[in-house]
């Protein structure tokens, strides 16, 4: 455990050292903890990071995130080493669906295309049409080329889909994410009233009655993009609370506010500054998938980087 401020600071010029030696690259997402998003050379949502992944002229990339989410940068770029500095830092949505499961759904739906959220295992990935993101889905599945859709596994953003995209036949998966489903109708009639005057944004994870309770429903990259634009000074925000940190760096004028009590994703938070630096200094933990499987997923993934 990092305590004092001279420790953290040392310990981050440290990792900023070692990576530029190593010609390796910090990739962060917006839900780590402040001290790894302060060092990160990118820092931005699963979309951003994976797109960012394959333009980057280096050797190895650090990802700050949790395992699907290196995955989907080592299937993207195939020829560099991709690590995870923690090992046990997954994602209870996207263990959420098996491959057999999602086997026996497409027999069940010859004529459908599978619509994956980017929150899924490389498994998964390798049996979809195409992936989205939450920044893309609307987009995605407006875009293809059949009327009927198996969105797995995030009912919630599904529902989101379904409500913006109502011509095409959507069948829901009744996966959910162990943050944003917690988020109750409480904590939305609170935050109204504690802060009136705030503009309320939340993530489409959320159900469905907060979503349709709130001001604006968008991706992260969509939270910080309308909070630059918007002239509001006041903002609730519905997501994991680690984006409050980038969103008071990037508007140091307005104020933000977690809806109901800041809700935490544990795995997010597993990859301390020790852990980085273990990771660059061990070359751990280093992700490895079978070829054939990487290039079934890559197309999925292909496709869905088209869609921004």
């Amino acid at each position: 455990m990092i305590k004092a401020k001279t420790d953290v600071n040392d310990l981050q010029r440290k990792i900023l050292d070692l990576k530029k030696k190593q010609n390796t690259a910090l990739l962060v997402h917006n839900y780590q903890i402040p001290q790894i998003q302060d060092i990160g050379d990118f820092l931005g949502d699963s979309l951003g990071l994976a797109k960012t992944s394959r333009q980057l002229k280096v050797k190895a990339i650090i990802l700050c995130g949790v395992k699907f989410m290196a995955e989907t940068v080592k299937i993207l770029s195939p020829d560099k080493k991709i690590l995870l500095p923690v090992r046990e830092a997954g994602c209870p949505l996207a263990d959420m669906i098996e491959p057999d499961e999602l086997m026996k759904l497409k027999s069940k739906h010859p004529d459908a295309w599978v619509v994956s959220y980017v929150n899924t295992s490389a498994e998964i990935k390798a049996l979809s049409d195409v992936c989205c993101t939450s920044a893309n889905a609307i987009t995605v599945v407006r875009n293809v080329p059949v009327k009927k859709i198996i969105f797995v596994p995030d009912r919630n953003l599904g529902e989101w889909v379904k409500m913006n995209v109502p011509q095409k036949e959507i069948i829901l998966w009744d996966g959910f994410c162990i943050v944003h489903e917690y988020f109750s109708l409480k904590d939305l009639e609170g935050a109204r009233k504690i802060h009136p005057d705030a503009e309320l944004i939340v993530h489409p994870e959320c159900r469905k009655e907060i979503l349709e309770g709130a001001d604006s429903v968008l991706s992260t990259s969509g939270i910080l993009k309308r909070a630059k634009e918007s002239s509001a000074k006041k903002f609730i925000i519905g997501t994991e609370e680690g984006i409050i940190h980038r969103l008071k760096k990037d508007n140091p004028q307005k104020e933000f506010y977690s809806l109901g009590n800041a809700k935490i994703c544990i795995n997010m938070k597993k990859i301390t500054l020790e852990d980085v630096y273990a990771s660059l200094k061990e070359q751990k933990y280093n992700i490895e998938l079978n070829v054939d499987m990487m290039n079934k997923a890559r197309v999925a993934l292909e496709r869905m980087v088209k869609y921004v």
